[in-house]
């Protein structure tokens, strides 16, 4: 019975664009909830995630840097599906096929394509009613479950940036009036990593979250009002994204060169470690910090520091790449090097990012 009635209300929403008064899911408390994160070697944060009716689990990177939710598809025979949970958009009561396809690229090269659904996802007990999921016939082996574990992505910036041309999941949330705050916060770290949904949690973190706007609703882009290296700003006036799915800090060559210009002994060690790439002395790890809305939040030199440079090295790698991808238009990706040292606030009511040290 109740399956037949949800298929009622979808009727009656397609059929007149609005919610008919006796859907009870409309009428649910407004409320928040956590996501238990994992993390894939300190360079990944992923959790659980609901699709569908009956429900399925699968596991998802949220990730800031893109807006869309894809899982791999039963339908997927490429070797980099296997391993991974597959989406069965026919065991799905809820699922119905958009008529579209999508095709993603990411940042390392990485392709998912297939088709376009909407189906029911909930995650930590909030739900959001036809929300867009891809279901992926493809996955280049970048996305192999050896280096990239979780099932899919989730995506969690604006629409605007959407391949799908759809609305984002906590965007979904809170336009049903799902939770209780429009805003969610995570804690990334090597443990004790959370989502939180539906505001923040405070336990999490000291003092006051420092809140600074997005400057275009695309990605989370805010004003970087310095980069600092032993005290001095050596960087003023950037810009940031502010990316979840990024394990590294990226900036653009000449800026990353002045920073590590300021850096006594370090190298550009593109040639021997990889494009981008620079090197610092191991004994004298550089005092890193960003400062956002005229205050100063440090790297702590742990996530800085990436490790050795080869075995019985005595230069270590910098968390700071350099990176001229045209699509940053000379925005600094900042990722988990930085973010692990920080709570940090989405804000979608408001359009603003807050960040705050860690309890």
């Amino acid at each position: 019975m109740y399956r037949k009635l949800q298929r009622g209300f979808r009727a009656f929403k397609r059929n007149t664009g609005l919610v008919h008064p006796s859907n009870n899911r409309q009428l649910i408390k407004r409320a928040e909830g956590a996501v238990p994160l994992n993390t894939d070697q300190g360079t990944l944060w992923y959790g659980e995630i609901s699709v569908g009716t009956p429900p399925e689990t699968f596991t998802v990177a949220f990730d800031t840097g893109s807006s869309d939710l894809f899982l791999p598809s039963i339908e997927c025979t490429d070797s980099a599906c296997e391993g991974h949970k597959r989406y069965d958009t026919t065991g799905s009561s809820t699922a119905q096929d958009s008529g579209r396809t999508f095709s993603i690229t990411f940042g390392d090269n990485s392709t998912v394509s297939g088709r376009q659904f909407t189906d029911t996802v909930t995650i930590a007990g909030l739900t959001a009613i036809d929300q867009a999921v891809g279901a992926a016939t493809s996955y280049s082996p970048g996305l192999a479950v050896d280096s990239f574990a979780p099932d899919g992505l989730l995506g969690m910036a604006f629409q605007n940036i959407s391949v799908f041309q759809s609305s984002p999941f906590f965007q979904t949330l809170s336009s049903q009036g799902q939770t209780t705050e429009s805003q969610f916060g995570f804690k990334l770290a090597k443990s004790g990593s959370e989502l939180f949904l539906g505001g923040v949690n405070s336990k999490l973190f000291t003092g006051q979250l420092t809140y600074t706007p997005v400057t275009e609703e695309a990605f989370w882009q805010v004003d970087l009002d310095a980069v600092n290296v032993n005290g001095s700003s050596i960087l003023t006036t950037l810009s940031a994204i502010i990316d979840t799915g990024s394990s590294l800090i990226h900036g653009n060559s000449v800026t990353v060169q002045e920073f590590y210009d300021a850096i006594p002994g370090s190298r550009n060690a593109s040639d021997t470690l990889g494009a981008g790439f620079y090197t610092f002395p191991c004994d004298f790890p550089p005092e890193v910090a960003l400062t956002f809305a005229d205050t100063v939040f440090p790297i702590p030199a742990e996530n800085f520091n990436l490790g050795k440079a080869f075995e019985g090295s005595q230069d270590c790698v910098g968390g700071v790449t350099a990176d001229d991808d045209a699509s940053l238009k000379g925005a600094w990706l900042v990722g988990d090097v930085f973010l692990q040292g920080v709570y940090t606030a989405f804000d979608v009511g408001n359009s603003a990012v807050g960040f705050a040290p860690l309890a």
